[in-house]
């Protein structure tokens, strides 16, 4: 089996995931260096029981290494771009987590970047690789729904991240919608062309004071005609909920949300099922292994990765134009947002 080296910047939680998932689950990329200029002790100690070879404190020993020939970027936000740029200058295969920046501009300039290297630039959309999300999706695709009329997206979080994150998340579109716009335009097979979002701050007042709303309801028009919805909330107290529906001219195909067994109690009293999972990493544990996976094979084989860096510009532009339309209390049109 072929393999390659790699290195990941970023040592946060995510970067860990992707860290473990890969040592575990990709034979295909070899884990040389992971660096984080904050790295803490607990971070290092996760990653030495991953037997990594080098954790550094400066992502130039990754960049600068001739031995390696991709990038796992996983930093804060801010720096997905600066850092997509320099990997692909450097002649590096990048994998980014979303979004690639909250800026337009800076998106464009990493996909450009990318483009001008003849590096792969895979976004870590990963609800794409849902083995559940998946064969909706599948069934769309073969014609079992018949023309798609309307997406319906259900996507809450068990609780509300803490503030200090809210305060530079960029809001509530980017940094969990985000997912779902996503979604939406991979299950129906077209682009958005309009959005009209609400929101409200009805999980914690503090939320609001930090210029966000925890509640929100987007509807979307596609180019094919179709129609869509999707709801966030920032607290479900069940637990991590995760739904997708396509109702078509022949039918409908939906999924319910994962559970840790599918298990039923039945009683007296009634039954007892198995409770959502409460976290992200557990829903989508597959999911993260998966991308990894595909994105190895894109590399090794030169091919067009599964979610591209274009397929990380639009839900940029859906975010932006539903930010937009809170705002202004109107349906805002994809073109207005290009044309700024």
């Amino acid at each position: 089996m072929e393999r390659f080296q790699i290195g990941i910047i970023g040592a946060g939680r995510i970067g860990r995931v992707h860290a473990e998932n890969i040592a575990k689950f990709v034979p295909q990329m070899e884990i040389k260096t992971v660096a984080d200029p904050y790295m803490s002790p607990e971070a290092e100690e996760f990653l030495r029981g991953l037997r990594i070879p080098n954790l550094s404190r400066d992502a130039e020993d990754i960049l600068q290494d001739p031995e390696i020939r991709a990038v796992i970027v996983c930093s804060p936000t801010d720096w997905h771009a600066e850092y997509v740029i320099q990997a692909a200058k450097a002649g590096k295969h990048v994998f980014v987590e979303k979004p690639i920046d909250y800026r337009l501009e800076r998106v464009h300039e990493a996909i450009d970047a990318a483009r001008a290297a003849g590096v792969k630039l895979q976004v870590g959309f990963n609800r794409r690789f849902d083995r559940h999300h998946h064969a909706v999706y599948e069934a769309v695709r073969s014609g079992r729904v018949g023309k798609v009329n309307l997406v319906k997206i259900s996507s809450r979080d068990p609780e509300p991240p803490a503030i200090d994150y809210v305060k530079v998340s960029g809001g509530i579109f980017y940094d969990m919608m985000v997912h779902d716009f996503d979604m939406a335009r991979f299950l129906a097979g077209s682009e958005v062309t309009e959005v009209f979002a609400y929101g409200a701050v009805l999980v914690d007042p503090a939320i609001g004071e930090a210029g966000d709303v925890d509640t929100a309801v987007v509807t979307l028009k596609f180019a094919n005609g179709a129609m869509g919805v999707i709801d966030n909330s920032r607290r479900a107290v069940y637990g991590y909920d995760q739904r997708v529906e396509v109702f078509g001219s022949e039918g409908a195909v939906m999924d319910v949300n994962d559970t840790p067994t599918n298990a039923v109690y039945y009683g007296a009293d009634g039954s007892i099922a198995s409770p959502c999972y409460k976290i992200m990493w557990d829903r989508y544990t597959g999911a993260f292994a998966a991308e990894q996976q595909a994105f190895a094979e894109a590399v090794l084989n030169g091919t067009e990765p599964l979610v591209t860096g274009e397929d990380g510009l639009y839900p940029i532009l859906i975010a932006a134009a539903a930010t937009k339309s809170l705002k202004e209390g109107r349906p805002v049109k994809l073109s207005e947002i290009e044309a700024i």
